[in-house]
């Protein structure tokens, strides 16, 4: 079945660090964009970065510059977020998704199903 997995997430203090892991199963991975997104209750879904089917472009939300990398390894079919410095306005749910081709986000092939991230103060 033609998926994405997600992992990791949880709570965390301010200013610590967390890793996100999104596998892909039943389908050429090495093939899509992979991109992170986040939703905050009652808040409208937000990008957060994406990775071009290579690795060897990203590209970040300016409020997340800086403080997340994102990453893939094609050969486990996995992207990555490394979140760092983390802030209480961090949380959220994340996803990640892939899309072939020059199709927008909201037609994206595949989603993750969310892992919650808490960042206390």
């Amino acid at each position: 079945q033609a998926q994405l997995v997600q992992s990791g997430g949880g709570l965390v203090q301010a200013g610590g660090s967390l890793r996100l892991s999104c596998a892909a199963n039943g389908w050429t991975f090495s093939r899509y964009t992979m991109g992170w997104f986040r939703q905050a209750p009652g808040k409208e879904r937000e990008f957060v970065g994406n990775i071009n089917s290579s690795g060897g472009s990203t590209y970040y939300a300016d409020s997340v510059k800086g403080r997340f990398t994102i990453s893939r390894d094609n050969a486990k079919n996995t992207v990555y977020l490394q979140m760092s410095s983390l802030k209480p306005e961090d949380t959220a749910i994340y996803y990640c998704a892939a899309k072939f081709g020059a199709i927008a986000w909201d037609k994206a092939n595949y989603w993750g199903q969310g892992t919650q991230v808490t960042v206390s103060p």
